[in-house]
C-alpha cells in the first residue's frame, strides 16, 4: 500500500513538474493524467470479470502472489524507462493498463478472502481496519514521495562527494519512489508466500453432473444480483458515487496548479508542497475514519444507514472544498470527505460479504465491481475534457451537490433500506440456480 502510494504520487510530479510543466501545456496535462487514469481503470473492469470467475476457481492466495510478482516486475521495466529517457505518453498509459489489469486479478483474491478468515459479527471491524491502512499509506506516502523526488537536486547542491554520486545524475527522485513500490511488490509477495488463506470449495464443479464453464461462471455474478433488488440499488448507487468522485485524481492538481495559486504565492507554498498537502489531508481523514469504524465496530443492524449519511456528508465535503479557495479551507474540507469515505465503504463491503456465500464471492464480487465501477472511466475522461475548459473549483461544487441529492434521495428508498436484513429480497432467497443448494 505504502509503495503504490508512493509511485502514484511520485508520476503525478513526473507528469505536472517534468513532462508538462509550461502554462501552454494545461490542455496536454489534463490529457495525461486523464489518460493513464483511464488505462488503468478500463483495464481494471474489463479483467474483472474473469478475474472474479478465477477466484472462485483457483487458489485465492497463488492468485495473490503471482499478480505480486508481476507488479514488481512491471515497475521495474517502468525505472528503466524513465531513467534512460522520456517515456512516451502511450507508455505510460500501456503500462497504467497493465498495472490495473494485476490489480484485478489481486483484488478478487484478496476481496474474496474475508469471509474465510473473519467472523461475520467482525466484518464490519476487519473492513474498518483494511480502511484504515489503506488512508495510512496514503498518508505517509505523499511527504515520502515528495523527499525522494526532491533528493537528486539536493545531491547537486550539496559539495562534496554527494555531488558525485549516481544520485546526482539523476533528473529527479521518481525513478527511486518507482523502485521502492517494486521493492514493496516484492515484500507482499514475501508474505503471501508464507501465509495460509483458505479458498472455500466449490460443489458444482466437484459433484455437480454438469461442471459450469467459464464462461458461466463469468455470468453468474450477474444473474444473482440482477434477482435481488436490494443489491442492485445499492450498486447503482454507488455508480452514480462513482461517476461524481472518480475524477478528482485529475482535478486536484489542476486545483493547485489553476485555482489555488493565488493563496499559494501569498503563503509560500511551493506547488509540490500544496499537492501533497491535499493528498495527506485527503489520507489524514481516512485514516480518522478508519479508526472510528475500527474501534466502533460499526453497525450491526440498518448497515445501509452507514452507507448513506456518510455519503450525503461526502457530497457535502466535496463541494466546500471546490468552493474554499484557500489551500487550509480545502485541506480540511478534502480532510472531511476522508472521514467519510472508509465508514461508508466498510458498511457495504461488510453487506456484501455477509449476503452472499463464500464460494461465490468472486463471481459475484466481480460482476458488483463492474456495475458500480462502471462509471468511473466516463468520470475520469470527463474530468479531462472538463477540466481543460472549466475552473476545477465549479466542478467539485457541482459533482458535491449532485452527490448530496442522490445520497439523499436513497435514504427515501424502501428496497434500499432493507439491503441488509434477512429476507430483504424474499423472492429469491432460496437456492441460486446453477449453484449446490446450501445449507
Amino acid at each position: 500500500m505504502l509503495g503504490g502510494g508512493l509511485s502514484a504520487f511520485a508520476m503525478n510530479i513526473y507528469l505536472t513538474q517534468t513532462r508538462f510543466p509550461l502554462e501552454a501545456q494545461r490542455a496536454d496535462l489534463a490529457a495525461a493524467l486523464a489518460l493513464t487514469g483511464l488505462g488503468a481503470v478500463l483495464a481494471t473492469l474489463l479483467g474483472v470479470p474473469l478475474a472474479g470467475a478465477l477466484a472462485d476457481r483457483w487458489d485465492r492466495r497463488r492468485m495473490m502472489l503471482a499478480a505480486d510478482l508481476l507488479g514488481a516486475s512491471l515497475l521495474a521495466l517502468l525505472v528503466l524507462a524513465v531513467t534512460l529517457g522520456t517515456p512516451p505518453l502511450w507508455l505510460l498509459v500501456a503500462f497504467s493498463a497493465v498495472q490495473g489489469l494485476t490489480g484485478a486479478f489481486h483484488g478478487s483474491a484478496f476481496d474474496t478472502s474475508y469471509r474465510t478468515l473473519v467472523p461475520e459479527a467482525q466484518l464490519p471491524r476487519a473492513n474498518g481496519l483494511m480502511q484504515t491502512l489503506w488512508s495510512l499509506s496514503g498518508l505517509l506516502s505523499p511527504a515520502l514521495a515528495a523527499l525522494l523526488v526532491g533528493l537528486p537536486a539536493l545531491a547537486r547542491a550539496a559539495s562534496g562527494p554527494l555531488a558525485q554520486t549516481p544520485l546526482a545524475g539523476l533528473r529527479d527522485g521518481v525513478p527511486l519512489a518507482l523502485g521502492l513500490d517494486a521493492l514493496s511488490f516484492l515484500l507482499a509477495a514475501l508474505v503471501v508466500w508464507r501465509l495460509r488463506i483458505p479458498t472455500p470449495p466449490r460443489r458444482d464443479l466437484v459433484a455437480a453432473a454438469r461442471r459450469p464453464t467459464l464462461a458461466q461462471d463469468m455470468r453468474f455474478g450477474w444473474g444473482f444480483i440482477f434477482r435481488r433488488p436490494a443489491l442492485l440499488h445499492l450498486l447503482l448507487t454507488f455508480a452514480a458515487m462513482n461517476l461524481l468522485t472518480s475524477g478528482v485524481g485529475v482535478v486536484h492538481p489542476l486545483l493547485v496548479r489553476f485555482t489555488l495559486v493565488p493563496d499559494l504565492a501569498a503563503r509560500g507554498v511551493s506547488q509540490e508542497a500544496a499537492l501533497a498537502t491535499l493528498w495527506t489531508a485527503m489520507s489524514a481523514g481516512g485514516l480518522c475514519g478508519g479508526l472510528l469504524v475500527s474501534a466502533w465496530g460499526g453497525l450491526r443492524r440498518r448497515r445501509v444507514l452507514g452507507v448513506l449519511v456518510p455519503m450525503v456528508l461526502a457530497g457535502a465535503a466535496q463541494g466546500v472544498g471546490g468552493a474554499a479557495g484557500t489551500l487550509p479551507l480545502t485541506a480540511a474540507a478534502i480532510a472531511a470527505f476522508g472521514v467519510m469515505t472508509p465508514v461508508l465503504n466498510a458498511h457495504s463491503q461488510s453487506i456484501w460479504q455477509s449476503r452472499v456465500p463464500a464460494e461465490m464471492q468472486g463471481r459475484v464480487f466481480s460482476s458488483r465491481r463492474l456495475i458500480a465501477q462502471f462509471t468511473a472511466p466516463v468520470s475520469t475522461a470527463l474530468a479531462g475534457v472538463l477540466a481543460a475548459r472549466l475552473a476545477p473549483g465549479s466542478l467539485l461544487v457541482g459533482s458535491g451537490l449532485l452527490i448530496v441529492v442522490v445520497s439523499g434521495l436513497q435514504l427515501l428508498n424502501p428496497v434500499l433500506r432493507r439491503v441488509d436484513e434477512p429476507g430483504a429480497d424474499p423472492a429469491v432467497e432460496g437456492p441460486v440456480p446453477g449453484a449446490a443448494p446450501q445449507p
